[in-house]
């Protein structure tokens, strides 16, 4: 994706913020019902073929996306797992974190 397109793309997936050559989004959710959406992010993400870096830690989970296969790039296939994670993240009640 060019610099203008990455642009247009993080418009549409708001919350989300480029950290170099990936995006990232922070949420509070208590430590288990991490674990639950963990599970079933990569449900989804196996169906996809398309996988997140993710931290869990007590209280906050952090997912970090790029394109592995592409060389460590921003494809259209990270905004759209972006938008997949988002609607997950709702479903499983967790709250967006503002990441400083």
């Amino acid at each position: 994706m060019s610099e203008s397109e990455i642009e247009t793309a993080l418009g549409q997936v708001p919350g989300w913020r480029r950290d170099g050559d990936e995006i990232t989004r922070s949420y509070a959710i208590r430590y288990h019902g991490g674990v639950a959406m963990i599970v079933h992010v990569a449900d989804v993400e196996r169906l996809i073929g398309h996988h997140a870096d993710i931290d869990l830690r007590w209280g906050t989970i952090r997912f970090g996306i790029t394109t592995h296969d592409a060389g460590h790039r921003l494809t259209a296939d990270d905004f759209d797992l972006a938008r997949r994670i988002d609607a997950i993240a709702q479903a499983h009640g967790a709250e967006p974190v503002t990441e400083m």
